[in-house]
């Protein structure tokens, strides 16, 4: 079980910070910086909501840069990231501006665009990073975080693309766009939920509601529009709220994250679940939580994928090793083992073409799972995210007109 924020932030290392501030590093070189880096602590924020994930940054990760650089690695489970941005936040307010409690943290989106208006990123120090030229920042998947410049604040980590999970021994023909969808739900009263925003996965389910209610996301593209948001939400709330008499305990109650959906799909409670993720989908078979006979997919007209990083907070006392670390994870060799079914299953945010020939040869050798949908396959009918302000719109109206 996550302990409460309080509790983590007693357990964050304090080690010998580099003694190099920020802007001196961009003026060393690399080996340079890993020097600087040798021997100290990266304590990394992180969701702390998958085994797989935990055991892939505490055992493989953490074990390399132990062996390699002499670096400590604490991970440290958070379930919302907004929490730690506001915690530095208040760090910034107070005047600790080189001691920190956070060097590292697992991000992207609503919470990158907060940190970067508020100056809470460290930034332009990424092309320093050697695996930086494994990255196609031409991509503007990659180079805009939810429509909002990277700018050299934040390295990407993996790519992700939604998708439904349903047991084809239950559901054996699923409806395959959203229409067919609400259609579903209200043939099959108590059967389907979502968790309730600000939960990130019940916050995409809600934002592809809002896409349908929209006629699409391409009138909802660029600087959020309030007469355009109104017209929208309008609809996207009547949806909803049709559907909730309609929803898992007649919508009295949501479930808070995904971690609680996964739950009520796996006692049978409810009949799909859903992830940005799919490999998760995969990785619950095989640890024996779901049935064999669990299949995913996505959706006709479309599913929401991104982009997410890793982000240097301003005040990390270790930015140099935790730059060590964004550099690790970079590398063909930790995005090669994380693609692996059985550790992970995530999408590469680098090239592979970029990588070395061994690396290209571990990819093309990975079977894909059974039970989760190939990228190739969502990447089809791939829907981009909206910009951040949209986002909060969406979900603080859900919350007033849905939730309440």
């Amino acid at each position: 079980m996550l302990r409460p924020l309080a509790a983590l932030l007693l357990l964050t290392t304090t080690a010998t910070a580099d003694t190099a501030d920020g802007e001196a590093l961009k003026g060393m070189t690399w080996d340079q910086i890993v020097t600087e880096a040798r021997g100290g602590t990266v304590n990394w924020f992180m969701w702390g909501g998958a085994d797989n994930i935990n055991s892939y940054v505490s055992d493989y990760v953490a074990g390399q840069l132990k062996a390699e650089y002499d670096i400590t690695l604490n991970r440290v489970p958070i379930t919302d990231a907004a929490e730690i941005v506001n915690l530095i936040l208040s760090e910034k307010e107070a005047g600790i501006t080189d001691a920190g409690t956070v060097d590292l943290i697992w991000i992207n989106g609503e919470n990158f665009r907060s940190m970067k208006a508020a100056d809470l990123a460290f930034c332009g120090y990424t092309t320093l990073l050697p695996n930086d030229a494994l990255v196609n920042w031409d991509n503007p998947a990659i180079a805009n975080d939810f429509g909002v410049p990277v700018d050299g604040c934040e390295v990407p980590w993996n790519t992700v693309q939604f998708a439904f999970a349903h047991d084809s021994a239950a559901v054996a023909e699923p409806p395959r766009d959203m229409a067919g969808l609400i259609d579903w739900i209200k043939a099959n009263p108590g059967r389907f939920t979502y968790p309730a925003p600000p939960d990130f996965t019940g916050s995409v389910f809600v934002r592809h509601v809002f896409y349908h209610a929209a006629g699409g996301p391409d009138a909802l593209l660029g600087p959020f529009d309030q007469a355009r948001f109104d017209e929208v939400s309008a609809k996207t709330w009547a949806i909803l709220n049709e559907l909730e008499p309609f929803l898992w305990r007649e919508g009295a109650t949501y479930p808070t994250t995904v971690t609680q959906l996964n739950e009520l799909f796996a006692n049978g409670e409810v009949a799909f679940s859903f992830n940005y993720d799919p490999a998760q989908f995969g990785l619950a078979v095989q640890d024996g939580l779901w049935p064999e006979t669990v299949r995913s997919y996505g959706l006709a007209d479309g599913t929401i994928g991104n982009t997410n990083y890793t982000l240097i907070p301003f005040n990390s006392p270790n930015k140099a090793a935790a730059m060590v670390v964004q550099n690790l994870l970079l590398s063909g060799e930790a995005q090669l083992e994380k693609a692996k079914t059985e550790v992970w299953g995530a999408a590469p945010a680098v090239e592979i073409g970029r990588t070395s020939a061994e690396v290209q040869a571990g990819f093309a050798a990975i079977t894909g799972h059974p039970s989760v949908v190939k990228a190739e396959d969502l990447a089809k009918a791939a829907l981009p995210e909206l910009q951040a302000d949209w986002l909060t719109a969406i979900e603080d109206g859900w919350r007033a007109n849905v939730g309440n």
